[in-house]
């Protein structure tokens, strides 16, 4: 039996991405429903008994079924976005089996260690949220690939938080996050020495080589949106 288990992950956008996926998955939903319309049309005359009727509406939902199995009709927004999430892994070069990580180091809620969000949220940044059900085994693999792709970066990270600490605007965001008082989270991050520029881009550096589930998912939903802009135009 085909496990029907799904993973919920909940994503930030911006409001282009989010208006963008939201309107993709209403144009799929119109265009397949008026196909069905269509057809029920055309093969539903007048004069069928019942059973022949429920023929034809059988056979109308296996075409259906089928068509969003290959991606002629998109389906609903879980399904648009899975597709997406596995050509975004595909072209990244990350859909193949990973290893199990260590446990708990993919449980923890936030983004990756050491890494800055990539935009604000609010004005200017991820103005919304989007939750995401994917097939288990697909969640699985989103988890494991950011995970084992960011691993030496998160752990460089980490040593050059031991060397430099964390900088006033991380310790003050991580002080906020965990209610500690903004007075003593400076003076805990005053002791700590001034980074040089070159260690600043080494940090940098590897900020860039994190890869996180959000990043994942965000660059799916993009690549949904852009394919319902390619079959709109």
């Amino acid at each position: 039996m085909v496990s029907m288990a799904k993973v919920k992950f909940h994503v930030a956008l911006t409001k282009a991405s989010h208006r963008g996926v939201i309107e993709h998955a209403k144009n799929e939903r119109e265009r397949e429903e008026g196909w069905i319309r269509e057809r029920r049309d055309e093969l539903l005359v007048p004069g069928l008994s019942r059973r022949e009727a429920a023929a034809v509406r059988r056979s109308i939902r296996a075409e259906v079924t089928r068509r969003r199995r290959t991606g002629e009709f998109g389906g609903n927004r879980d399904e648009i976005i899975t597709r997406a999430v596995r050509e975004e892994l595909i072209a990244r070069g990350l859909d193949r089996k990973w290893p199990k990580p260590p446990e708990g180091e993919i449980d923890a809620p936030g983004r990756r260690w050491g890494t800055p969000p990539s935009q604000p949220m609010g004005e200017g940044g991820y103005t919304h949220r989007l939750s995401i059900n994917l097939p288990y085994t697909l969640g699985e693999t989103v988890r494991r690939a950011a995970y084992w792709t960011s691993k030496d970066a998160v752990e460089g990270l980490q040593e050059w938080a031991d060397r430099w600490g964390d900088g006033v605007d991380v310790a003050l965001r991580e002080a906020e996050r965990d209610g500690i008082p903004a007075e003593l989270a400076l003076a805990a991050s005053a002791g700590k020495l001034s980074a040089p520029q070159s260690a600043l881009e080494i940090r940098e550096r590897l900020r860039t080589q994190v890869l996180t589930t959000g990043d994942l998912l965000r660059a799916a939903v993009d690549r949904a949106v852009s394919d319902g802009q390619l079959e709109a135009s």
